[in-house]
């Protein structure tokens, strides 16, 4: 994975550096998240931006991952924010659910939970959203710090590649970090699922139950 570094005032002079020939070498794509057709995937994602929560999942999921996340997010209100986004939009009405635990696996290994980060790459924020989105959806760049855009961008994308996948999730992860063909990344981010998030994946649906029981990708 792309290790983070925190920047709080410097991110937004960022640029992505020519740096191809390095990725390739390591089996990384050049250009994350840079697929076509998914421009109008995360730009239905931020103009639905609301939160449809079941009251009883919602407070098992709180109740379930709220400890957990204490030594990585010591501020109470950002740890409110995270848990309240990434249960919205894995369960966002009329889509794919996403198992929670698995994005907070992958927000895990990608930033640490941290929405200052910036890779070497250039991504931004908590799921590690290439700094181009916000150009293309005519946001600002900044926002990609905030929590709620980050998490409804990032996991616009990564429903994008579990259905290109067929929710093979060890390759739509792979397509998500653009390290296609390798299997790091991915066994990081199912590893840390089952490990750390996994608990409360089930909540209101049983087809995502019995995908977590057996997650894809041998």
């Amino acid at each position: 994975m792309f290790r983070s570094s925190r920047s709080p005032l410097g991110f937004l002079s960022l640029v992505l550096v020519s740096i191809a020939g390095m990725l390739a070498a390591r089996g990384v794509r050049a250009d994350p998240q840079s697929d076509p057709g998914l421009k109008d995937v995360v730009a239905r994602a931020i103009a639905q931006a609301q939160c449809f929560p079941d009251r009883f999942d919602s407070a098992v999921w709180y109740r379930l991952m709220e400890p957990r996340l204490r030594r990585k997010v010591p501020d109470q209100s950002e740890r409110v924010a995270i848990l309240q986004d990434v249960y919205c939009e894995t369960h966002r009405p009329g889509e794919d659910r996403l198992p929670p635990g698995l994005v907070m696996a992958l927000i895990d290994v990608e930033s640490d939970f941290d929405r200052w980060a910036v890779s070497s790459a250039g991504a931004v924020g908590l799921m590690q959203v290439m700094p181009f989105w916000p150009e293309r959806l005519g946001m600002r760049r900044f926002e990609l710090v905030h929590v709620g855009p980050n998490v409804r961008m990032g996991c616009a994308i990564l429903r994008f590649y579990l259905r290109a996948a067929h929710h093979d999730y060890a390759r739509a992860l792979a397509d998500y970090h653009g390290s296609i063909g390798r299997r790091d990344y991915p066994d990081a981010v199912l590893e840390r699922w089952g490990a750390r998030w996994s608990g409360a994946d089930d909540l209101g649906n049983a087809e995502t139950a019995q995908a977590v029981k057996k997650p894809s990708g041998g």
